[in-house]
């Protein structure tokens, strides 16, 4: 196994994969655990259902960096969700269904009318669940993963004490004079990064497990913030490292086992829970 591995691992897009996997899955948990608490864990299916219809649009018309597309278009998405989510009569979670549904939709219906692909069930496949994705990464997507993923750490790392105000007590902090509206918009715009560059790894529809899946294993055994944050951190990094050599190995689909790592994980911290809790 060991000399398999290290057959894969000469060839360069096999080392981007795994560089790429891990960066994505260290930013995901980093803003999970505050969406996770926020009650907000939706906002990655629904911006990432904005991501995909984005990316049908750049399919059909032939963008050669589909980001440049997909990227302010999710970003976008995020500002208008905040705000709308604002609306007395139109709440959050019914913003992001309403937004999420219909781009996911229109991409699929988009992509049905006017995209010239021999393979379009397959395209959409791979798009949804990000089987081969990952796999194809250009240098230009590693550059950009690397750039976008230390910004949300350093941005997380600067504003951490702001963050933990706005997602614990939203109400305290605008009395106590900090501009919560903007913290928030911060996590909106940060969280749609992070989901366009997630869609690589596990494809649209399993990016909501980076973002849910380590936050609450780590709540299982940790209680302060910042022992969840870090060891959110940590089983992220960890979950998506094997999940990508397991995919390698075993030829299966690289995203859905990097979510079933996560669920076995989070099985485990929650019997690891439920026995320190006894004891």
């Amino acid at each position: 196994m060991y000399e398999m591995l290290k057959i894969y691992f000469s060839y360069p897009f096999v080392r981007y994969a795994m560089l790429v996997g891990v960066l994505i899955a260290l930013s995901s948990s980093l803003l999970g655990v505050s969406l996770v608490l926020k009650r907000y864990s939706f906002i990655g299916d629904g911006l990432s259902h904005v991501a995909f219809g984005a990316m049908a649009v750049a399919t059909v018309l032939d963008v050669g960096n589909d980001t440049a597309v997909v990227l302010p278009v999710t970003v976008l998405s995020a500002v208008l969700v905040l705000r709308t989510g604002q609306n007395a009569r139109l709440k959050g979670d019914a913003a992001i269904a309403m937004i999420s549904v219909g781009a996911l939709a229109f991409g699929y219906l988009f992509l049905n009318l006017f995209s010239r692909s021999a393979n379009l069930t397959g395209d959409v496949c791979s798009t949804l669940f990000g089987s081969t994705a990952i796999l194809t990464l250009s240098r230009t997507d590693v550059w950009l993963c690397i750039v976008l993923s230390g910004a949300v750490v350093l941005l997380f790392t600067v504003f951490y004490h702001q963050i933990f105000a706005v997602t614990f007590d939203e109400t305290f902090a605008r009395a106590s004079g900090m501009k919560a509206d903007r913290y928030n918009l911060l996590i909106a715009v940060v969280t749609a990064s992070v989901i366009v560059l997630a869609m690589k790894l596990v494809g649209s529809l399993l990016i909501s497990a980076l973002l849910i899946f380590p936050a609450l294993s780590a709540m299982r055994i940790f209680r302060s913030f910042r022992g969840v944050i870090l060891a959110s951190a940590v089983l992220s990094v960890i979950c998506a490292a094997a999940g990508i050599l397991l995919s390698i190995l075993f030829s299966t689909p690289v995203g859905a086992t990097v979510v079933c790592m996560d669920m076995a994980v989070f099985a485990l911290c929650s019997l690891a829970g439920g026995l320190l809790s006894r004891g």
